[in-house]
């Protein structure tokens, strides 16, 4: 580990002990679990079930049974939005029974105008309006589970994994029911909730944190029982209470979904001479997740031999940039009661790393790899104690995998991935009566390699690492301090441990350290993190927050998390001031500065800084607007030269401005524009808009095109630069340490447009179509090499004694005094068609039915020209593969 003197870098017994010994007190603070004294809302509101006969109740949105008018009703709500503490506009009647196996809630919604009911699938309310039931089964003022349903019948699901309304687990699908029917008055709904779904813990009463919603987006209105301000924080712990619920204990849960699946790929202009490619490859498999109620609030959920796939593809993008891309998690799987175990991990755990592409090298003439390392196993543990200890485990184990090659007609086979084991595990504990917390983490990667195999070269055999946290809540949950430390450490063959050194996030070889940094002997890295905050969450005008960030250089998390950069330190303070009380012009507007600093261990690189304003508004009219300000002040970048020199990099600025209508809008539209430059000439714009519709109840469409304009792809974190790194060549001046660390000046434009339609047959049986047509371009207007270490211009070619010369293939030719040498054409177009047609039909309760047809096309050349429109439309005639597949799940429980 590498610690910082007043010169730099210190001595090894520093770097390593010293910052051990602060790691380690860092990690004491983590761990205490101190919170501070505050008043918690104690005067709750109170609703009560009805116990009936087994059978009593039948499903079908009626209310005819005797209890729903015999059962208290909670009638007692209050507007939350528009007008804060306002009766609602139309009354309503909620009534809750239960029996030995089911909570049941029966509902009247009066309407004095035409209820607004479009269709659309489960989880989309569709701008319909809806009954929402939160229910803190727990009783732990932290959690709730939401069950809801529109009044077209579309039921709505998810979980609250903290005591943030914002914060929502939208893969929570239990097995449930809900019936709706429309009425002279307005509309009745009736759910019914199996105990079986539910997670509660043992009790003679079982009392239920209890909140009720109804939204109806016609009049932007949202009406509750138990209202939380708009100046508080919080949403479980004010909720009231649901009581009377006795003699009902927690069931045993097992279920059983297993599943088959078939599948055919039919590729597109294949090369006959490919002999992996035979234009229709024919897949099928089967399996089956289990889920069991190890108690009543822990679920174990096995699966073998899962369809890990995802419905919906990943967006297209050309990424020239030293970071990587991170897409969101898709697979269900690793959705599902997935809260507990990302809660606070964050660079430590990112899941799409299990079962991602094999990054071994395969050669040859031609080479079929595989695109995801398979999946043979994987189980998760994940509930709540009676304590209020959340806890998360998660075990996958992933094959071994190999590419085919074909060399000169001679077919061979390289290993490109090893079985690997992966785990997570992850502990919560609740302190207080304010949500504060404790927790910790620990991830283990282990990759099964032999010291001569090829690919523990290249990849690390053991990644551990550990973390504690705490988030301590005071004086009514009106303010927050986090704080968090973690360790990581690889370790494995030298080869493959100089590979980490060497990448983009460490940079170890830079050539003008202070302090050499890499070791091509080492066979470990052991590093730390530690990050800390406060915030003011809540008050009548005023929120501020404050949170620093410190890496050592060795903190390597990226073989299960992620990782731009290590060895820096960021620190952010930011200050808002805000009107939430409708006024003579505005509904609410918030204003406020921030400023962003980074700096290195390297002390000789100095500081950055970024400088912000933010303002945002929304109108009388409900629709709302917001625009940000950025200067870029001048600093170093120690990334830019990929191991080079640094550079520095100028000054800039940035604006943005984004304007919506009101959300409750049967036609919903926004648009958004961007525009960034610096001193050396640099920009970058973009502009973008969103449109949807709903020509019919079951219909909507929408349409989402962008577009931008950048000369300044290599920009990182202090703003836009002219300068995209390419190579590195021998031949260099002295001042460069003998290497020419040549960049272009690239041209570039994207365009894209993401097409969406939806069309509900019934709640339980809707067709979803999704296409998105993109173009890239880039194009390099000149080219050049660092100037001097710390510089910010470029020595371009063709300047300064220097001549470049376009050759007939499109690459060039440079001369520097007696040196020559070539870059090659980098310029290119690149036009990609992906679209996925779903049809979902949930065939009975929990079991659901997957017919899927997916296009990806891509075509590139090496024009370069900016795209427009017409390349869009041709990305569509792009040679591609289409696969078609069918999926079914059988949903058994006992």
């Amino acid at each position: 580990m590498r610690g910082v003197d007043a010169g730099g870098f210190g001595e090894s017994h520093v770097r390593r002990h010293g910052l051990r010994r602060w790691l380690v007190a860092a990690g004491a603070v983590a761990l205490t679990p101190v919170v501070l004294a505050g008043a918690q809302t104690t005067d709750r509101p109170e609703a009560h079930a009805e116990r009936v006969a087994d059978g009593t109740i039948r499903i079908d949105g009626t209310l005819d049974e005797a209890v729903w008018s015999t059962a208290p009703a909670v009638t007692d709500f209050i507007q939350a939005e528009p007008d804060e503490g306002a009766p609602p506009t139309d009354r309503m009647e909620v009534r809750f029974a239960y029996d030995d196996s089911a909570l049941y809630v029966g509902a009247r919604m009066f309407s004095a105008a035409p209820v607004q009911a479009p269709l659309s699938r489960r989880d989309d309310s569709g701008l319909a309006e809806s009954l929402q039931i939160e229910l803190d089964t727990y009783l732990d003022r932290r959690t709730a589970y939401m069950f809801g349903v529109t009044a077209a019948g579309v039921r709505l699901d998810h979980y609250h994994p903290r005591d943030d309304e914002g914060n929502r687990d939208l893969e929570y699908d239990p097995v449930w029911q809900a019936r709706t029917v429309r009425t002279d008055e307005g509309w009745t709904a009736e759910l019914w909730l199996p105990f079986s779904q539910l997670r509660f813990n043992a009790r003679a009463e079982q009392v239920f944190g209890l909140n009720i919603m109804r939204d109806l987006p016609a009049l932007n209105e949202e009406d509750v029982w138990s209202l939380v301000r708009r100046t508080e924080s919080g949403w479980a712990s004010r909720f009231g209470d649901l009581r009377g619920i006795e003699a009902v204990d927690p069931r045993l849960r097992l279920e059983v979904l297993p599943y088959v699946s078939g599948s055919s790929r039919v590729t597109g202009e294949r090369d006959p001479n490919d002999p992996f490619d035979d234009g229709k490859n024919l897949g099928a498999r089967g399996g089956a997740d289990v889920k069991y109620g190890v108690s009543s609030n822990l679920t174990l959920d096995v699966a073998f031999n899962p369809d890990f796939g995802q419905i919906e593809a990943d967006p297209a993008e050309v990424n020239l940039t030293v970071f990587e891309t991170i897409f969101s998690e898709r697979r269900p799987f690793f959705l599902e009661g997935n809260d507990v175990l990302t809660a606070g991990t964050g660079n430590y755990y990112y899941s799409r790393r299990i079962g991602a592409r094999p990054t071994g090298a395969g050669e040859g003439d031609y080479v079929d790899r595989p695109d995801t390392a398979t999946i043979l196993a994987a189980a998760k543990l994940t509930g709540r104690l009676p304590s209020g200890t959340a806890l998360g485990f998660l075990a996958a184990v992933t094959d071994a995998e190999s590419a085919q090659t074909s060399t000169d007609g001679v077919l061979g086979r390289t290993r490109v991935a090893p079985r690997s084991g992966w785990g997570v595990a992850r502990v919560i504990q609740d302190v207080g009566d304010q949500g504060s917390t404790v927790g910790g983490h620990l991830t283990v990667v282990h990759r099964g390699m032999a010291a001569d195999d090829p690919l523990a070269a290249v990849l690390s055999r053991n990644a551990v690492t550990a973390g504690a946290d705490t988030r301590i809540r005071f004086a009514d949950q009106g303010y927050e301090a986090a704080f968090n430390v973690g360790f990581t450490h690889i370790d494995g063959e030298p080869d493959a441990v100089t590979g980490f050194q060497r990448r983009n996030s460490h940079l170890f070889q830079r050539v003008d350290l202070p302090v050499p940094l890499l070791d091509v002997t080492r066979r470990a890295l052991d590093g730390g993190q530690v990050t800390g905050g406060i915030n003011k969450l809540s008050g009548r005008h005023w929120l501020w927050n404050a949170s620093v960030m410190i890496e050592s250089p060795e903190f390597e998390p990226s073989d299960f998390g992620r990782l731009n950069f290590a060895g820096d330190y960021t620190w952010r303070a930011q200050l808002e001031y805000r009107e939430t009380l409708p006024g003579r012009f505005l509904r609410a507007y918030s204003v406020g500065p921030d400023i962003l600093h980074y700096s290195y261990y390297d002390r000789t690189l100095g500081n950055r800084y970024n400088l912000g304003v933010a303002a945002s508004a929304t109108f009388l009219n409900f629709w709302s607007t917001r625009v940000s300000l950025t200067r870029y002040l001048r600093g170093f970048d120690a990334q830019l030269t990929r191991g080079g020199p640094v550079m520095g990099v100028p000054l800039g600025w940035g604006v943005s401005w984004s304007l919506r209508n009101r959300a409750g809008s049967q036609t919903q539209w926004s648009g958004q524009a961007n525009y960034q430059s610096n001193e050396i000439g640099d920009y970058t714009w973009g502009i973008g808009a969103s449109w949807s519709t709903r020509p019919s109840p079951s219909l909507e469409l929408s349409v989402r095109p962008d577009y931008s304009d950048e000369r300044g792809t290599g920009g990182t974190f202090s703003g836009p630069i002219n300068r995209q790194f390419l190579t590195t060549l021998p031949g260099g001046r002295a001042e460069t340490f003998g290497n020419r660390y040549v960049f272009g000046f690239p041209d570039r434009t994207t365009l894209s447009t993401q097409f969406r339609a939806s069309y509900t047959f019934k709640p339980d049986l809707t067709l979803d179509i999704y296409a998105e047509p993109f173009a890239a371009s880039g194009r390099y207007l000149a080219f050049g090499e660092t100037l001097l270490p710390g510089a910010r211009d470029l020595r371009v070619y063709g300047q300064n004694g220097t001549r470049i010369e376009r050759l007939e293939d499109g690459s060039y030719q440079v001369t520097d005094g007696a040196d020559t040498f070539a870059l090659p054409n980098r310029d290119f177009t690149i036009r990609s068609f992906r679209s996925t047609v779903v049809l979902r039909w949930e065939w009975r309760p929990g079991s659901t039915l997957f017919v899927v047809w997916q296009q990806n096309r891509e075509s590139r050349d090496s024009q370069g020209a900016h795209v427009g429109f017409g390349n869009l439309f041709e990305s569509l005639t792009a040679s591609g593969d289409n696969v078609f597949a069918v999926k079914t799940t059988v949903w058994t429980s006992r």
